[in-house]
């Protein structure tokens, strides 16, 4: 596409987007917008839409394109061939869990209509593990796309994920209060988004990474996965990265050194590598320490994992760790840093019966130089319920 057509078809967008804000009639927009998708590829609209998202155009305008694309290249994407990868493949994976995903949404649509909120509550929690699918995605896929420089749609896809999990704790919510109206609503909501979203992977978000990504950050996908886990199934093992990955391409693996290392010095005493490794590892903890160019350096694997992290976010700017609409707010803590006009930042919330403690700590150098920003995340429950003394080990 040349760059006059490109810029003409982004304008275009532009004036679907306004159309939109404005609360023009919906129908009047899906035509407009037909007829501008007719004439380019659902990877040309991804790359228009990044465009837009550089240009300062907010990332929840462009999520409210998501479900047009989806009702306007619905006829046209069924029509094109599908994307065939081996059992094994991250790609191939994400389908299976699409196919399981599309089952358990049906079950839980049956038991709604049958009012047996007993085994509903069972469906839903088993249809709410499509959590650990976008978690990946979050975690695993974006970070190589953003690698590539193809990070708009990633945001995008993102804010959706939220759109998800919000609809999820409403109908939590209608659950636990035997509200049929309201399930009623959300229900139909969460069909269309759940439904909407595997249509959007399969045929424009899927099709378009295996095009811009190659074989060895596959490798790397497919090897930090288990970090995240699956929803529902278990990964084929036909695609075999150790077996598939080129003889010239290596897998850096973190190999603990011998304890006859020599210690590292510190401001106080000195430890080797791997007691470094050890320590971070068995704090009580959850730790990420973020370098002074927002670049994800570290995180803690260790027991006390409250956060899904996977080796994809080594070296991924901070920002893009986050939903969108929480960004500002990151960017607010590591500002506040950089200036120094704050020395700490901490939030508390309950999830999933617990209640989770998260802090920022800014780090300078000697030079009073800032160095990057650790967080602290912690299940604090536990303390929270503490009472009276305890002195003496039982």
């Amino acid at each position: 596409m040349s760059e006059i057509i490109y810029d003409k078809k982004k304008e275009q967008i532009k004036e679907v987007l306004k159309g939109l804000n404005e609360g023009s009639d919906l129908n009047l927009i899906r035509k407009k917008f037909k007829k501008l998708l007719s004439s380019v590829s659902p990877e040309e609209i991804a790359e228009m839409e990044q465009g837009l998202i550089e240009e300062g155009t907010p990332v929840e305008e462009i999520q409210q394109l998501c479900d047009i694309h989806a009702a306007v290249f619905q006829e046209t994407l069924n029509k094109q061939k599908k994307t065939r990868t081996i059992a094994g493949h991250p790609v191939h994976t994400y389908k299976l869990e699409n196919r399981e995903a599309k089952k358990i949404l049906n079950d839980v649509l049956k038991k709604i209509k049958s009012r047996d909120l007993t085994q509903l509550n069972l469906s839903f929690r088993k249809l709410k593990e499509i959590e650990i699918h976008y978690q990946r995605k979050e975690n695993q896929l974006f970070p190589f796309l953003e690698n590539v420089s193809f990070t708009g749609p990633s945001k995008v896809m993102w804010g959706k994920h939220d759109e998800v999990r919000l609809l999820f704790r409403e109908i939590q919510t209608a659950i636990d209060g035997a509200d049929y109206d309201v399930l009623k609503k959300k229900s139909g909501e969460l069909k269309k988004s759940i439904k909407n979203m595997i249509f959007l992977e399969e045929k424009i978000l899927f099709p378009t990474a295996l095009r811009k990504l190659t074989e060895k950050s596959w490798i790397e996908i497919r090897k930090g996965e288990s970090e995240i886990g699956y929803s529902w199934i278990t990964p084929g093992n036909i695609w075999d990265p150790t077996v598939v990955a080129p003889k010239e391409i290596t897998i850096p693996e973190f190999q603990p050194p011998d304890s006859s290392d020599s210690a590292i010095p510190l401001s106080t005493g000195g430890l080797n590598a791997e007691q470094i490794d050890l320590m971070l590892k068995n704090l009580p903890l959850d730790i990420s320490f973020v370098d002074e160019n927002d670049r994800v350096q570290y995180y803690s694997n260790g027991k006390e994992r409250i956060f899904p992290r996977s080796p994809g976010i080594i070296g991924r700017t901070v920002q893009n760790c986050h939903p969108p609409k929480s960004v500002h707010v990151v960017e607010d803590i590591v500002t506040s840093f950089k200036n120094k006009s704050e020395t700490s930042a901490e939030f508390w919330l309950e999830m999933h019966g617990k209640f989770i403690h998260i802090r920022y700590f800014p780090l300078y150098n000697e030079s009073g130089d800032y160095k990057g920003v650790i967080e602290v995340s912690q299940d604090v429950s536990g303390i929270r319920a503490l009472k009276g003394e305890k002195r003496l080990l039982d």
